[in-house]
């Protein structure tokens, strides 16, 4: 299996990129954006992931054209490990995070995300891997979200250790000119062509 790192130096902005990859999205059909979901699961599989226990997955807004996680859920599921899913507070831009049972609820906030309505919770320090939702990243590792600063605030909040693995349809971005001290790297991204690795030095 391949995985990929390098640079360029051609400069961006969060908002450019972001408005860049919207748009990207928005040429996508279900039938495309169902079989580069499958191929992005079949790149997980292959990753160096799984003496893992606890995985936390976001479940897609349909609305956004998000990567559908579903088959990386089959995935987890298949190799019986511990499934987190989050609930989002847009007051104090919290998220709290419960285990996904078969009898999980899931219903969609004002925002058209999904989420579980209650559940057993799970402490942060608990979690091992997260799936990261992004727009679009860059060659360093460095990603670009909606703007609203949950997953940079959850994640600061993670072990160390915790690996961040983004899932995106399209390829790196050179250069994320304005990254902020408190945003969190990722360490792999993983698209429908490749694996990004950025713990290579």
């Amino acid at each position: 299996m391949q995985f990929i790192i390098f640079q360029h130096n051609y400069l961006m902005f969060k908002n450019e990129i972001r408005s860049k990859h919207k748009t990207l999205r928005q040429f996508l059909s279900e039938k495309d954006i169902d079989e580069m979901s499958l191929a992005i699961a079949n790149k997980v599989l292959k990753l160096p992931i799984w003496e893992k226990t606890y995985f936390h997955l976001f479940l897609p807004i349909e609305e956004q054209k998000e990567v559908n996680t579903e088959f990386i859920l089959h995935l987890l599921s298949g190799k019986n490990k511990e499934i987190c899913i989050s609930k989002s507070d847009f007051r104090s831009r919290k998220m709290t995070h419960y285990l996904l049972m078969d009898n999980t609820k899931i219903k969609k906030n004002k925002y058209n995300i999904p989420e579980p309505v209650d559940g057993i919770e799970v402490p942060v320090n608990k979690l091992e891997l997260v799936f990261v939702p992004l727009l679009a990243f860059d060659t360093y590792g460095n990603r670009v979200g909606y703007g609203k600063g949950f997953y940079d605030k959850f994640l600061s909040e993670c072990n160390p250790d915790v690996i961040k693995i983004g899932l995106c349809f399209f390829g790196p971005e050179s250069i994320i000119s304005d990254v902020f001290e408190g945003d969190v790297k990722l360490d792999y991204c993983v698209t429908p062509k490749s694996v990004f690795d950025f713990n290579i030095s």
